[in-house]
């Protein structure tokens, strides 16, 4: 925010109830600065303040307020006709979103004071599936005639562009079909009597309502894209998207994931406004399947215990041969689940996948070989017997780390999962077990046991 108008500032002209002053620096500021400002006032506060603002500008407030609960206590506090006022002037898009996070009655209070129309497409919208291209769009654009001249186009855009959520990207339509895309970048460089089918792009990238809305944020970053038409089965233009609502999209995809990683299950709601309770319902699931299968590990270590005590100086080595196991398939997974969730390989790249970690791993595991030799040799004052031993464990743990880092992910997606969820706990779990196995195994043979 604006040293002018910093947040104490502010805070102390509501508190000083000196609102003439306060409005004319609220009027001058960016929309999200507000939204930041309202954040920090309490309910009765927040709606005083909201009232001094123009009706346009606190439509736009009202959208980028952080807290669904901070707009459910507005919505409380604001009268039918003010809430008319501001839902007149909220994006439709930007409308089912709130919608979508009210109960029931404060839903019912938002639907009854809009029109007719706009509760029509309202409930449309929220019809579709959540994770869909349907669920994410907006109804208003701008769509031209392919007949029409530049001159005749420019004339709807000033009709009609003051209500539409982007008036720079118009989508030209026959029978509402699509059939074209014009920008009015294009429209300002033609002269008037030129028609819109001379000068439209006929190779449109479009989107299915059906279509995942993860998907659609790779169109938007492949392509370059500013706004997408959604199409219905009959390639009818029903809804564009645009690029603000793929941010948003790409931030919880990258949230969603990210937790997945970490063994959590995902929260739609901020860290700070979500209680300890819930906190504990995400994260305690995942930490019982993962206790529970980590004892397979402590079921391996008792198996040997008859080793471990012929060489105790086995045992020192186990938390570092764990780790590495873990870390390389930790490593492996990750670059394999951001490659997948770019669409950079698929399943059937797996066999090249595979060679390509196999090829890796050898590099990695033939260097902490290396390592590993010396320190247990030189540092560690072991025999080599035991230095040999810990040294082909590392080497093998590492190869048998990256592979299954690797696969694992390859092969929930092919099932179906999220591949996040095969991320850092789950892999390291199955690594450790896998990397006791071979450490005992070699130990086996090497030292006799």
């Amino acid at each position: 925010m604006h040293e002018t108008y910093s947040l104490e500032r502010l805070t102390a002209l509501a508190e000083e109830k000196k609102f003439r002053q306060l409005k004319e620096l609220l009027v001058e500021m960016n929309e999200v600065d507000i939204a930041e400002f309202l954040d920090e006032l309490e309910g009765e506060q927040r709606a005083i303040v909201f009232r001094l603002l123009p009706r346009e500008l606190a439509a736009e407030v009202f959208t980028y307020l952080e807290d669904s609960e901070d707009q459910e206590q507005l919505i409380g506090a604001l009268s039918d006709r003010e809430l008319r006022e501001v839902m007149e002037e909220i994006y439709l898009d930007d409308a089912v979103d709130i919608i979508e996070d009210m109960p029931a009655n404060v839903v019912s209070r938002i639907l009854r004071n809009t029109d007719s129309s706009t509760r029509s497409q309202i409930n449309q919208l929220l019809n579709y599936p959540k994770d869909s291209a349907g669920s994410i769009m907006t109804t208003e654009f701008i769509t031209l005639h392919p007949s029409a001249t530049v001159e005749e186009s420019f004339a709807r855009i000033r009709r009609e562009g003051l209500d539409k959520e982007t008036v720079y990207t118009c989508y030209v339509t026959e029978n509402r079909a699509l059939v074209g895309v014009v920008t009015v970048r294009r429209l300002l460089l033609s002269s008037y009597e030129t028609r819109i089918a001379d000068i439209m792009e006929t190779n449109v990238i479009s989107a299915r309502t059906s279509e995942d809305k993860e998907d659609v944020a790779q169109l938007f970053s492949k392509y370059d894209l500013s706004a997408l038409p959604v199409v219905d089965g009959e390639n009818r233009v029903i809804g564009i998207i645009t690029f603000d609502d793929v941010m948003d999209v790409m931030e919880e995809e990258a949230t969603e994931d990210i937790e997945k990683m970490a063994a959590i299950t995902p929260s739609e709601k901020p860290y700070m406004l979500t209680s300890p309770f819930r906190l504990w319902r995400s994260r305690i699931p995942w930490l019982l399947l993962l206790m529970v299968s980590a004892t397979f590990t402590g079921t391996i270590i008792a198996s040997f215990e008859g080793a471990l005590a012929s060489y105790a100086a086995l045992t020192i080595f186990i938390p570092m041969l764990m780790d590495t196991g873990g870390n390389c398939g930790s490593q492996a997974s990750v670059t394999v689940i951001r490659a997948l969730s770019l669409n950079e390989v698929e399943f059937r790249d797996l066999p090249k996948v595979l060679w390509k970690e196999l090829c890796t791993a050898l590099l990695c595991a033939a260097t902490l070989f290396a390592a590993v030799l010396a320190k247990a040799l030189l540092l560690d004052r072991q025999s080599p017997q035991v230095a040999l031993v810990v040294a082909l464990t590392v080497f093998f743990t590492v190869c048998i780390a990256k592979l299954v880092g690797c696969t694992l992910p390859m092969l929930a997606k092919r099932l179906g999962f999220d591949p996040a969820v095969m991320a850092s706990p789950f892999i390291t779990t199955v690594v450790d077990a896998l990397s006791l196995l071979v450490y005992f195994a070699v130990a086996s043979r090497v030292l006799g046991l």
